[in-house]
């Protein structure tokens, strides 16, 4: 097959490269700089044992009218939408130009070539009583007051959340073929342990190494779900060239330990001792509301979200990669292998403290 790639060079797309060019599927990358960034897109997905000359890349760019893309690019056989912006305290305009219009644009692509779009999205679409709270009470994006989501959830989460009820709905109208993957927070490589210094759980393990947790966040009940960005790149391909998957997949591993297990594995592979005791979101949250703390601490209002009590019915997905012969990398060993991977990254690099990705 051919597919068509947004975000291919992320953290994310570089896996999905790999996976698919190792059965040698042909990939088209949209890319904003394809000269530069091609080269090392190649490189990147032989070190990840994929194939690179399957790579190929034409020029657009998510923020640009019709994405950019020549008048006369070649049909692909499906589009997978990687592709977004992110950043904490996003503003609602760059947001939406990127994460919502650029997925609206991509919808319309695959409607014109009538072919499959996966739709990268994220798990708190599943989470009811969230959308609730948000205002979001409705699967018409016309009856919802963006307004207050945004204020409400900033301009990153709100932007996601809007760009898949509208492509949602786009694809009900129009009749588009879409499978909807729902990533949880991404975990590193399931047996080598690398993990994107831009990606949040990159941030946790950095502030547990540097003394800003010495308490756990929320209560015995709050977890922050994970899934290992290897098994969620076999979800997203799988998801692209087989025929019967599910309109959406939750990619998110039920057996995720409550955030103070987690914090407790990580701990033990770096050598750490593991914050026990908790402290309400309520009051975390009062203190990001101090002008400067969300720097210090590392740790943006935002991000708060995602750690929750909710947890998710993921049989749907479980049934599909059954039936695919899929089975899930042992949560504990992503866990331990992303915290070793950390710690010899730190040992030859100077860190980030950005949480984007």
């Amino acid at each position: 097959m051919t597919l068509l790639i947004t975000g291919a060079t992320g953290f994310i797309g570089r896996h999905v490269c790999a996976q698919l060019t190792r059965d040698q599927h042909q990939i088209c990358a949209v890319l904003r700089q394809p000269q530069t960034q091609l080269p090392v897109l190649r490189e990147q997905v032989e070190a990840l044992g994929g194939a690179g000359d399957c790579v190929h890349a034409v020029k657009g760019d998510l923020d640009l009218p019709g994405l950019g893309l020549p008048d006369h690019l070649p049909a692909p056989d499906a589009i997978i939408h990687l592709g977004a912006r992110f950043a904490w305290q996003l503003d609602r305009q760059t947001a939406y130009r990127t994460n919502v219009a650029g997925s609206l644009a991509v919808a319309a692509l695959a409607r014109h070539h009538k072919c499959r779009l996966v739709f990268i999205s994220g798990f708190m679409l599943e989470n009811t009583a969230h959308l609730h709270r948000l205002g979001i009470r409705s699967d018409d994006p016309e009856q919802v007051d963006w307004q207050r989501v945004y204020r409400r959830a900033g301009g990153y989460e709100a932007s996601k959340l809007e760009a898949a009820i509208r492509v949602r709905a786009l694809a009900a109208r129009q009749g588009l073929d879409m499978i909807e993957v729902q990533p949880a927070t991404v975990g590193g490589h399931s047996v080598t342990g690398a993990l994107d210094n831009t990606q949040p759980l990159f941030a946790l393990l950095d502030n547990l190494v540097r003394g800003r947790m010495a308490m756990v966040p929320g209560s015995p009940a709050h977890w922050l779900p994970l899934v290992a960005v290897d098994h969620l790149a076999k979800l997203i391909a799988l998801a692209a060239t087989t025929d019967n998957a599910p309109p959406r997949l939750l990619a998110l591993d039920p057996a995720t330990p409550n955030l103070r297990g987690l914090l407790a594995i990580a701990a033990g592979a770096l050598g750490r001792r593991a914050p026990r005791h908790h402290l309400p979101l309520s009051i975390l949250a009062a203190l990001l509301r101090i002008p400067g703390m969300p720097r210090l601490m590392n740790t943006w209002p935002e991000a708060l979200h995602f750690i929750q009590q909710t947890r998710f019915d993921t049989s749907v997905t479980e049934a599909f990669k059954q039936n695919m012969r899929l089975s899930s990398p042992p949560v504990e060993d992503v866990i331990t292998a992303s915290a070793r991977w950390y710690q010899a990254y730190v040992g030859n690099t100077k860190p980030t403290t950005s949480a984007a990705r």
